[in-house]
Parts: C-alpha cells; sequence; structure tokens
C-alpha cells in the first residue's frame, strides 16, 4: 500500500485504515501480534510517532490490545467489529446516495439490483483472469 501524502487524509489515519483492512482480509488474525510502531515506520518510510498513531486509534477502539513487554496484539473481535463499523460507516451510506440518485434517474429497484448483479459478475470475470 502506498500513502497518499497528497490526501487531505492524515497519515496516521490512513496507517489505521490500512491495517483494518488487513485484519478484514485476514492477513493479520484475531490474537495475532500486531506490527509495531517502528516496523511500521520502516514499512511506509513515515516517522515512529505517526505510525504510533494509527496503532493508538486502533487501541482505543478495542481492536488492539497491549501485552506488557511483547506489542500489540489483534483483539479476537476486531474483524467482526471493523465489518460492522465499515457496514455501518461507509456501505449504508454508500447505498443512500446510490438509491437517491437511481430515483433521480428513474431507474426502478429491478434495473438497479440488475446493474448490481451485472457489474458484479463482470468485478469477478476480472478477477478469475488476473
Amino acid at each position: 500500500m502506498l500513502l497518499d501524502t497528497d490526501s487531505l487524509k492524515p497519515i496516521y489515519v490512513q496507517i489505521a485504515e490500512w491495517l483494518e483492512t488487513e485484519i478484514l482480509n485476514g492477513n493479520i488474525a484475531g490474537d495475532e501480534k500486531m506490527y509495531s510502531q517502528y516496523q511500521l515506520a520502516d514499512m511506509f518510510n513515515i516517522n515512529p510517532a505517526t505510525a504510533a498513531k494509527g496503532l493508538n486509534i486502533l487501541a482505543n477502539e478495542k481492536l488492539l490490545y497491549k501485552k506488557r513487554g511483547l506489542g500489540m496484539f489483534v483483539s479476537s473481535h476486531a474483524r467482526a467489529a471493523i465489518r460492522s463499523k465499515r457496514i455501518n460507516r461507509n456501505l449504508k451510506q454508500l447505498v443512500l446516495e446510490l438509491v437517491a440518485e437511481a430515483k433521480r434517474l428513474d431507474v426502478d429497484e429491478d434495473e438497479l439490483i440488475s446493474m448490481i448483479r451485472t457489474t458484479d459478475l463482470q468485478a469477478q470475470r476480472r478477477r478469475d483472469h488476473e
């Protein structure tokens, strides 16, 4: 992952979101050791304090926990919590916007669902050919 230094989103927030995605994708499992701030700093060529801020976001949300002298670990419930958070924060907002735009364009529910299914099939075919 490359950090977007031109983004209005702070680097430490981008780090936290990347770590969430790694957990969602199963690359870092529950109760598994998380990258240290120094590992993240080396990976992304950033200040360790910035990396620590990203880790602290997840710790404050109880997605990570500390083991004294060993570092931070992923909470056993982290994947489910991240999934729920992203559904409620991201996906529902996208759906609201999609439905509102469909109404403005007089696209009925059946046509909208058909468009979603067609897009999903096309994406699946692309993934299968990669």
